[in-house]
C-alpha cells in the first residue's frame, strides 16, 4: 500500500509541476507549443532534482514486479474475480 500511495503522490505532483508553469504562461499569453515545451522541461528538471526518493522508490517496485519477486496489486485481482463471477453468472442466467 506505501508503494502504491508513492507512486499516486509522485504522479499528481509530477502534472501539477507541469501544469502550474504551462497555466502561468498561457495565461501570459505565449502561444501553445512554447508553453507545453517550456513546462515540459521545468518538469522534468524539478523531478530530477526534487523528486529522487519518490523515483527511486518507484523504479525499485518496477524492478521487482519485472523480475516477479513482487507480485501486482491485490486489488487488480479481487476485480478481476469479481468481473469473471459476474460473467459467470450471467452466463448461468442466460441457460
Amino acid at each position: 500500500m506505501e508503494s502504491r500511495r508513492v507512486w499516486l503522490s509522485y504522479t499528481l505532483i509530477r502534472i501539477t509541476l507541469f501544469a502550474v508553469p504551462f497555466g502561468v504562461l498561457m495565461a501570459s499569453g505565449v502561444f501553445w507549443l512554447w508553453s507545453a515545451l517550456i513546462a515540459t522541461v521545468f518538469s522534468f528538471c524539478a523531478s530530477y532534482i526534487f523528486l529522487r526518493r519518490q523515483r527511486e522508490t518507484m523504479a525499485e517496485d518496477l524492478s521487482a514486479i519485472r523480475r516477479g519477486r513482487k507480485a501486482p496489486a491485490v486489488d487488480d485481482d479481487v476485480e478481476d474475480a469479481a468481473v469473471e463471477g459476474a460473467a459467470v453468472e450471467r452466463n448461468d442466467s442466460d441457460r
